[in-house]
């Protein structure tokens, strides 16, 4: 199995949460994209149990020189949480990082304000908040992001996501009070290889499918 796009995999993803919305089991849903490519997954899980849309900007602490390899995350002004056991496989420390951890962190700020311009975060306080992502690698993004909304307070925190990792997958069950992965493939290596178009999502994209689903959505 095989996704074809991030709208054809948000769609899958979308019909699995209608059906609980359906029964009553994800009452006041609000849907929090990580971007950049979580946000075509969760435009149509929004669209399918016809829940308001926002991002959550988390950014990834990557190995220097490999950026590609996430030792950790940052969301919002909390501390940065990290991968103990990719800190010791690669020999970094937390102090280490602590400039790479300021550099992500103002790239959060700045790309909330992008995405999200003088609107504030939606309050999540009591609510079904749903977190929608691509995939899950390690895990290193979608952990951040759930430790940050769960000091808020909702009611009740679900981490959904078309495809990731068996292991990461069972690790988010003791972040999120609800884990919905379509598939779990035992040869995962990497959430591109799941689906046929992975193209990068730009800035520009992120808003425009924001905007429009505000628009539709009044």
């Amino acid at each position: 199995m095989r996704f074809h796009s991030r709208q054809a995999a948000g769609q899958e993803l979308g019909l699995r949460l209608a059906e609980w919305a359906d029964d009553g089991e994800l009452p006041q849903p609000v849907v929090l994209a990580l971007p950049r490519g979580g946000v075509p997954v969760a435009t149509q899980v929004a669209r399918a149990i016809g829940a308001p849309l926002d991002v959550l900007v988390v950014r990834k602490i990557g190995v220097p020189g490999r950026p590609e390899s996430g030792v950790g995350a940052v969301a919002g002004d909390d501390p940065p949480v990290f991968d103990q056991q990719g800190l010791w496989m690669t020999g970094l420390s937390e102090d280490r990082l602590a400039q790479d951890v300021a550099r992500e962190r103002a790239e959060v700020q700045r790309r909330a304000q992008v995405y999200r311009g003088d609107r504030a975060m939606p309050d999540v306080g009591d609510r079904t908040v749903i977190v929608v992502d691509d995939g899950l690698a390690t895990g290193a993004t979608a952990r951040a992001a759930l430790r940050h909304l769960r000091r808020l307070e909702p009611a009740r925190l679900v981490l959904a996501v078309p495809v990731g990792a068996p292991g990461t997958v069972a690790e988010m069950r003791s972040e999120a009070d609800t884990v919905i992965c379509l598939l779990q493939p035992p040869d995962f290596q990497a959430v591109g290889l799941w689906y046929d178009d992975f193209d990068q999502v730009g800035d520009d994209e992120v808003i425009a499918m924001l905007a429009e689903y505000r628009t539709l959505a009044t």
